[in-house]
């Protein structure tokens, strides 16, 4: 069975490329997707996603602080952190708002091989 994605970004354009490229690959399957981070901690609570792909730049509530709410609710599963300001995103931050990775959208091969590695793990 595959394992299921929730994929969080406020392009249409990067959901989509996203959701293609991952799905390209066996095993993996969007089961859903959310434009700011309310939206993500409403969706995660009704599909219940083995994984979680954030942008750090969303509306409403951004992506570290959507990672340290899913996680003081409780959610467990690897959170990974895709975004074009990877640089700008400091190690400790990530840490402490419960992130399993950081990623830089211009490196979406790493992004395939981190959710593969992190899955695998869980």
């Amino acid at each position: 069975m595959a394992k299921q994605i929730l994929l969080v970004d406020d392009s249409e354009q990067i959901r989509f490329a996203t959701r293609h490229f991952l799905e390209s690959h066996p095993g993996f399957k969007v089961c859903g997707e959310a434009v700011d981070g309310l939206e993500a901690l409403e969706k995660a609570s009704h599909l219940n996603p083995d994984l979680i792909i954030l942008d750090v730049a969303l509306p409403r509530m951004n992506g570290l602080q959507a990672a340290r709410e899913l996680r003081a609710r409780n959610y467990r599963v690897p959170i990974i952190l895709f975004t074009w300001y990877a640089d700008a995103v400091r190690p400790e931050d990530a840490e402490a708002a419960g992130i399993s990775a950081v990623i830089s959208k211009t490196k979406p091969a790493a992004l395939q091989g981190r959710v593969k590695s992190l899955l695998a793990a869980a």
